[in-house]
């Protein structure tokens, strides 16, 4: 005998908690099947050598998500501002300056290249800043191209074309070459243009969770209590469009709905009964998932502030091609994240982890000077590595999947609701999206429910 609920959700990642709190609160019976021994999927606090949570997969929230920060806000959590005082770093072409304020200071050349295919991709980008991409105009034509050969068209030297690479590492944590190019001014439109992704004030580094951003998804399953259950990795879900039968590995559990809110590779790994149709299949066949290694190099002190540095750093070259100041609220011990995303995660996942570590301390050296030479402890995360994630920070859509498939993208399959922040209509692959889908499978569980009830009801009366 298995259990029966209303609703279950598959995976307790943000998106899920979300989704699953706002079904409760509208009256249904859910549970959360999720199969790490943990909640908050791409989001994880890890330990500074003093106790306190530094953060290890997603982190910041700006200003323009609204979602995330109302919930942060309904809970009793709190932000604190980026670290950004004192000059940066830009290490391009092989040049190194410092400055401050927004704009690097590049070659006059590449600054004018950036800036005008820059405005370019802005205006494409709010054209298809929308719900349902596939239908923009010119969709086909930017659904049949790669990112990369967009980018080679448009910008018009190699300066420019290397700032837009390391942009797409930095945001996507992957190549040009990897997407569609309506998937990349999908994503960008959605966020509000290229500012609003790459900046710290006023953009979507701007702000950090007191406590690391983890405590968001542990707070969400505090309220949820029993309902969550950890270690249950869901491997078959037969459907209808009346019900579902969820099979884990200790427990089989019907529904009159489920949700589907684990990232898309993780999605296809799922046995489904019957099969999905063809156009939700082939969708998910065609969203990989980014590549990246962040990793938080920890220092008795942040001495780069002493120095006048901010601790941000960009690079062209460098593996570790963007850093940040991560030391926490308290101002120690000092902190410095990194990212080696996309090609450079590639490399780093084939090296050992002495080898690796050995890297990343070489580029904070060539960045910061020598004192980055002395950590005093290392953290990383190969989110590529995790069997439950797969990748970072998001899925993307490789070319034609978006204008063959798009309408699947969020479209309920029978009983089957699919939530996630690669579904959200607003700063897809964020936290916020994650939020925002929650919300969204939820208010569809609940008028699915509710006209079903009705209907059942109204077939009772026949039948006095």
């Amino acid at each position: 005998m298995g259990e029966s609920v209303d609703v279950v959700v598959v995976g307790a990642g943000i998106a899920g908690l979300v989704a699953a709190r706002d079904l409760v609160r509208d009256g249904a019976e859910v549970l959360v099947l999720e199969a790490r021994d943990r909640v908050g999927g791409r989001v994880l606090n890890a330990a500074l050598p003093d106790g306190t949570p530094i953060e290890v997969g997603g982190q910041w929230v700006g200003p323009t998500q609204h979602r995330v920060l109302a919930l942060i806000e309904d809970l009793g959590l709190r932000t604190h501002p980026t670290h950004t005082a004192g000059r940066h770093i830009v290490e391009f072409r092989t040049a190194r300056t410092e400055y401050t304020g927004r704009i690097p200071k590049l070659p006059p050349l590449t600054l004018l290249d950036v800036g005008q295919t820059q405005w370019r991709l802005d205006r494409l980008a709010r054209r298809v800043a929308r719900a349902d991409p596939w239908l923009a105009a010119r969709a086909d034509a930017l659904d049949s191209q790669t990112f990369e050969t967009w980018l080679r068209r448009t910008a018009r030297t190699s300066g420019g074309r290397a700032f837009f690479r390391l942009v797409t590492e930095a945001v996507f944590s992957a190549q040009p070459a990897d997407m569609s190019a309506l998937w990349a001014a999908h994503y960008i439109g959605a966020a509000g243009g290229v500012d609003a992704m790459i900046t710290v004030t006023d953009g979507a580094q701007q702000d950090r969770v007191a406590g690391g951003t983890q405590v968001i998804a542990l707070a969400l399953a505090e309220a949820l209590g029993a309902r969550v259950a950890l270690n249950s990795a869901v491997t078959h879900i037969d459907w209808s469009e009346d019900d579902v039968l969820v099979r884990a590995a200790d427990r089989t559990v019907r529904a009159r709905r489920a949700v589907v809110a684990v990232p898309p590779p993780l999605a296809a790994r799922i046995g489904y009964a019957p099969g999905l149709p063809g156009d939700r299949n082939q969708l998910l066949q065609r969203m990989p998932m980014g590549r990246v290694v962040k990793v938080n190099v920890v220092y008795a002190e942040p001495f780069w502030r002493t120095a006048g540095l901010s601790g941000q750093a960009n690079s062209d070259t460098r593996p570790l091609g963007t850093v940040f100041d991560n030391t926490p609220e308290a101002g120690s011990p000092g902190v410095l994240v990194g990212f080696l995303e996309g090609r450079h995660a590639d490399v780093a996942a084939r090296l050992t982890p002495e080898d690796r570590r050995a890297r990343v301390v070489a580029d904070l050296v060539g960045y910061f000077g020598p004192r980055a030479a002395e950590p005093i402890d290392y953290i990383e995360r190969d989110w590529a590595a995790e069997e439950y994630s797969r990748g970072g920070y998001g899925a993307f859509t490789t070319p034609g999947a978006l204008t063959r498939f798009g309408p699947a993208l969020r479209r309920p399959v029978g009983g089957l609701h699919w939530a996630g922040a690669e579904t959200a209509t607003r700063w897809p692959g964020y936290i916020d999206g994650a939020v925002e889908s929650g919300h969204r499978v939820a208010r569809e569980i609940t008028a699915a429910l509710a006209r079903t009830s009705k209907s059942a009801g109204e077939a009772g009366g026949e039948l006095t």
